[in-house]
């Protein structure tokens, strides 16, 4: 409702400054100017005066309402986004939840029909997949309930998903922090760093024989990030951008260059970071 409000006053604000400017001028040219400025000349100055005013109290007022209804979709899209996700806990609670439970009532009373043989091995079978469907259709509602974070985005799931087959294939512990808002990056933004953020742990795969690897994500200003793709392996010697086999990485730095973003590889401790930096101001569509 505040937010209703203070468009209200900023749309009134739109209508009304450009006809109190032509009031205010018409009135102090009539009462002070008159001696001094001809009507001719006044009349010619009213249109650049209003032209004046309109570039720039009145431009800054258009610019602060598209934000204000900007921010208003976005909230509005959180909102669908939220209840979407409640509505789809209902089902799964009310339809596939309550199935299940039926269905090991009924693997229950099978069970108790037949003592031995091979019907009773296949029920006890049974019953433990429904209890672990039961348990994952569980986990699914519990996590369509929680609120929305930056890292549940759409776009992001697939990248911590890609660091845990990374660290299934060698071993290694994953860590993945990330806390970049959706909204803050475009679409191409989007397509871009989740490239780079492949080419990098596609990297950590084939050459670092690491024991931890961290993808972590987070805000610098606004519209701003720092990503990095962190690991503690064997590390390299020289300019890993120009040793044989590390296409990827050169990848890495010609996307970022094209973007517009800093690109560092570096040695920190005994860690290998690729960083990619966007500093806050610039949107690339």
């Amino acid at each position: 409702m505040n937010n209703e409000n203070k468009d209200r006053r900023i749309k009134w604000l739109i209508l009304l400054i450009p006809t109190l400017t032509i009031g205010l001028w018409e009135y102090i040219r009539h009462a002070i100017l008159l001696p001094y400025i001809s009507m001719e000349l006044g009349n010619l100055l009213a249109p650049f005066i209003v032209l004046l005013v309109t570039l720039t109290l009145v431009r800054n007022l258009f610019s602060r309402l598209e934000q204000s209804q900007q921010a208003l979709q976005r909230a509005k899209g959180a909102n669908a986004a939220l209840e979407e996700r409640e509505r789809l806990a209902r089902e799964l609670h009310d339809g596939i939840s309550q199935s299940l439970f039926l269905l090991a009532v009924k693997l229950d009373q099978l069970d108790e029909m037949q003592s031995e043989g091979p019907v009773k091995q296949l029920a006890e079978g049974l019953r433990e997949t429904v209890r672990v469907m039961h348990e994952d259709v569980r986990q699914a509602i519990a996590n369509l309930r929680q609120p929305l974070t930056p890292a549940a985005a759409a776009w992001v799931v697939p990248l911590r998903k890609l660091l845990g087959e990374t660290a299934d294939m060698t071993e290694a512990r994953a860590v993945f922090t990330w806390s970049i808002p959706d909204e803050s990056l475009t679409d191409k933004e989007k397509v871009e760093l989740h490239a780079c953020i492949r080419e990098a742990l596609m990297n950590v795969r084939k050459h670092a024989k690491a024991s931890n690897v961290t993808v972590t994500g987070e805000s610098v200003g606004e519209h701003g990030f720092r990503c990095s793709v962190e690991d503690d392996g064997v590390g390299f010697h020289g300019d890993p951008l120009q040793a044989s086999g590390r296409f990827g990485l050169r990848m890495v730095r010609d996307r970022a260059k094209a973007m517009g973003w800093s690109f560092l590889i570096e040695r920190r401790g005994d860690s290998t970071v690729v960083e990619l930096l966007k500093r806050g101001g610039k949107v690339h569509e």
